[in-house]
């Protein structure tokens, strides 16, 4: 299996309505992992043309295009997301309004002002309406495995080793589960932009109704978060209800984030590299893995996993 050619992007272009007979100025996006994305400058405004690859869900590596279209949809209707202007489902491809803010980084989203701003973004996301679709990470972490067994992928050295740990992170996040909130589940921070002050959210490829705390925990790991700065987002998010159990649940949920994303890297580079790719997914692979084995290993685990069951109220 492997990702289709670039489209040509002016074949799209003629099937969008609103750039019929107008002349547009069409710019490549970079940064994109999976997509095809465009910058679209046409009658003095700017939009997004995105093209999704459907080899990228058939790989296990996100939703279905469908799926993703309507999360999107519901995402701007929520406020979080930008407008969509128009959809191609036969493509299939979005027409998105053009976000002129600034792409955040990991630096930016360890600060204390901006940490505060992404989880009033999820908290608006959160609140909007329901996804198409649900999804669950220790499930999605099942059908990455099977994908990497099935096409003899490799994985990591050492992966199988933990399962027992990830499995005993598993059994306590089962219990006393939250109630599930549309969510993004893959909230890197490039995809967080300023929009003068305003954080809002970007790419739904892998989004669908998820415990809340997974989303916060995969923040954190997404920008390697210490444990104070996790902290941190989980009482902006949380509010008055923060207590040492939320608090844990969502660190563990960083540990699955690292653990998960490591056979989504795995596939990817197993299945979808393309000649000439200039990103190493195989690394990003190792790298996750090292932050997974890093926090399955430390000694504070088991206080962990005993906060989030509620078993102790001693703040971590």
């Amino acid at each position: 299996m492997r990702m289709a050619e670039r489209p040509e992007v002016d074949a799209v272009l003629r099937r969008v309505s609103l750039f019929a007979g107008r002349p547009v100025r069409v710019t490549p996006v970079a940064g994109g992992l999976s997509h095809h994305i465009w910058r679209v400058d046409a009658g003095g405004r700017s939009y997004l043309l995105r093209v999704l690859e459907p080899a990228v869900s058939a790989a296990g590596l996100g939703i279905p295009p469908e799926q993703e279209i309507e999360n999107t949809l519901r995402a701007a209707e929520s406020g979080a997301g930008a407008r969509v202007i128009e959809v191609l489902p036969d493509v299939p491809a979005l027409v998105l309004q053009f976000l002129p803010g600034r792409t955040l980084h990991a630096d930016d989203v360890r600060t204390p002002e901006v940490i505060t701003k992404i989880a009033a973004a999820c908290r608006t996301l959160h609140g909007g309406p329901a996804f198409a679709n649900g999804f669950d990470i220790l499930e999605k972490r099942r059908e990455l495995l099977g994908i990497c067994a099935r096409h003899g992928l490799r994985v990591p050295d050492g992966y199988a080793e933990r399962d027992s740990t990830v499995d005993a992170i598993a059994k306590t996040l089962e219990k006393r589960p939250l109630a599930k909130r549309p969510c993004h589940n893959d909230l890197l921070p490039e995809n967080f932009i300023d929009l003068a002050g305003d954080v809002r959210i970007v790419d739904y490829q892998l989004s669908g109704n998820n415990d809340p705390a997974f989303e916060l925990g995969d923040i954190a790991a997404e920008a390697d978060f210490d444990p104070d700065r996790t902290a941190a987002l989980a009482s902006a998010y949380f509010g008055t209800e923060t207590g040492p159990a939320l608090t844990a649940r969502v660190r563990l949920h960083l540990i699955l984030s690292n653990v998960t994303w490591t056979l989504w890297f795995s596939v990817h580079h197993g299945l979808l590299r393309t000649p000439g790719s200039t990103f190493d997914y195989w690394r990003e692979a190792a790298d996750k893995w090292a932050r997974a084995t890093r926090d399955l290993d430390a000694p504070e685990l088991g206080r962990l996993i005993d906060a989030a069951a509620g078993r102790t109220a001693t703040p971590l």
